[in-house]
């Protein structure tokens, strides 16, 4: 593996993403376990590491994500909005291995409170790639955030269990019964406006799924739509204030971000998108080439 002059990891609450990195910028190759951080006490994350990368050691590390949390292999200190996306000058060096390991911190919001993990680096490298953009970044997925930047800096953000929300009602809930494993567009679009015009009404709406199934006979496919467009429906309504009259770029897994695009597209809101993979490892190019002065 001499061809790898670093490594960028993302690693999350669950899963732990690495890339193995040329000097050119290049991915030589891909890497993920579930070791996440969720799995493993302070003294797992070098074991857990060298396991993935060990034929690639002793190139320097940069991560961010969860490893960084209280509960990771070495605590990064949120940085506070307003501020730029944290970069290289605050990341922190894991002590006590003799690997290059840094890790870059996270972001704060006192109140209302809000933070984020692993998502700043996205988004730094969204601004990478997008100089000079201003509006709203949505980066939709387990915890979907919403964050103003203005500047170069995240101004503020919101938080919402969309994702996490879906996954407890569709595989847990009474409405697993009724749940498909396809999809059906015009479903979604139905519960998407059904939230967005009557918020308050979600509960009801919800359990009307497994009736409807029951005495009407709507279809699974249907139902894990129509389930997904309500929860999106009233995440849109909180986050009105984000969205209305704003350019809105989505960083996400393709599939979820065309949801959330076809969802704004409904309000006449224009949305342009990125992947989560590429927006990570530019974020991690941009900090790698801060410390190490190289043309990453």
């Amino acid at each position: 593996m001499g061809d790898v002059a670093w490594i960028a990891v993302d690693w999350g609450t669950s899963h732990v993403r690495a890339w193995l990195m040329r000097a050119d910028g290049t991915v030589l190759d891909r890497r993920s376990s579930a070791q996440g951080m969720g799995a493993l006490e302070r003294s797992g994350f070098e074991p857990a590491l060298r396991e993935l990368i060990g034929d690639a050691l002793p190139a320097p590390v940069l991560a961010c994500g969860m490893v960084g949390s209280r509960q990771g292999w070495a605590e990064a200190p949120y940085a506070a909005v307003p501020c730029a996306p944290p970069a290289a000058a605050e990341a922190v060096r894991v002590t006590g291995t003799d690997l290059d390991v840094r890790i870059l911190p996270g972001v704060k919001q006192v109140k209302p409170a809000d933070v984020m993990r692993g998502e700043e680096t996205q988004i730094a490298g969204f601004l990478a790639t997008s100089p000079g953009f201003d509006g709203v970044i949505c980066l939709p997925g387990t915890h979907t955030k919403w964050v103003q930047v203005s500047a170069g800096e995240i101004v503020s953000f919101r938080t919402a269990m969309t994702g996490e929300m879906f996954a407890l009602l569709s595989e847990r809930s009474v409405l697993r019964h009724s749940m498909g494993d396809g999809w059906d567009g015009n479903s979604f679009a139905a519960g998407v406006d059904q939230s967005l015009s009557r918020p308050e009404g979600l509960a009801a709406a919800l359990f009307s799924l497994r009736a409807e199934g029951l005495l009407h006979g709507l279809s699974g496919d249907a139902a894990r739509a129509r389930l997904s467009g309500l929860l999106v429906g009233a995440e849109l309504a909180s986050m009105r204030p984000y969205w209305l009259g704003q350019q809105v770029a989505l960083i996400g897994a393709e599939a979820l971000s065309q949801a959330y695009a076809e969802a704004l597209g409904a309000q006449g809101v224009p949305t342009q998108m990125a992947g989560a993979e590429e927006m990570t490892l530019a974020g991690l190019t941009a900090a790698y080439t801060q410390i190490y002065g190289e043309a990453a």
